[in-house]
């Protein structure tokens, strides 16, 4: 049975109030307003540097057309269904960012293998408790698009917690809202470990 979800709007920046279209598939969970309004609260108190933004598993886009709306330069999006790529490109159109983005309908494992350019925030809310998502965040790690300063903000079910590594990612934020988690990590500098709380903490000699 497929739910219904409640309108969505882009939450803050210069095409705030703009309304998304939700792509009718039972793949897709929205990100809800108030929790992309908080994971935007929580990144504007890590960076204020999101030039370049990935979002996989994009669904409506209503995280990468966030960024945008927060001005962000460029963001690419990624999801293997028809539907969502066409809502995207849609939503994108209707938002006026068709020309700050490029939408890739294929799968998040083919995307990670071509895609080489750094990212400065990249974005994956994959299917809610999808059994996949570390080996997930474990290419995602390993692959072209992070670098020295890439931020790393995962979608999941709090009752699936991820790893606190992924080689060379350290969590850095984690909050809970409901039955949703967002994990947010970023790449370890040398020289720094983290603790459990995800703060970072000088290496001792």
């Amino acid at each position: 049975m497929l739910v219904k979800f409640k309108i969505m709007r882009i939450t803050g920046g210069i095409a705030r109030g703009q309304q998304l279209k939700v792509p009718k598939t039972q793949l897709i969970r929205p990100t809800t307003d108030r929790v992309r309004e908080a994971i935007f609260s929580i990144l504007a108190s890590l960076t204020g540097h999101w030039s370049r933004g990935l979002d996989l598993y994009a669904g409506s886009g209503a995280l990468g057309i966030e960024a945008l709306s927060r001005n962000a330069e460029w963001v690419d999006f990624v999801d293997q269904e028809p539907k969502c790529c066409t809502a995207i490109k849609q939503n994108l159109e209707k938002a006026g960012f068709s020309q700050k983005a490029h939408v890739y309908c294929c799968s998040i494992t083919k995307a990670l293998t071509f895609l080489d350019n750094k990212y400065d925030v990249i974005f994956a809310d994959p299917p809610y408790a999808d059994p996949l998502i570390n080996s997930m965040v474990t290419q995602l790690a390993s692959s072209k698009v992070i670098g020295a300063n890439s931020l790393v903000v995962i979608s999941h079910a709090s009752r699936f917690p991820l790893q606190h590594s992924y080689d060379g990612l350290s969590l850095v934020k984690e909050r809970r809202y409901g039955d949703t988690c967002i994990s947010i990590y970023e790449k370890s500098a040398p020289g720094k470990i983290m603790d459990f709380s995800g703060q970072k903490k000088e290496a001792k000699p």
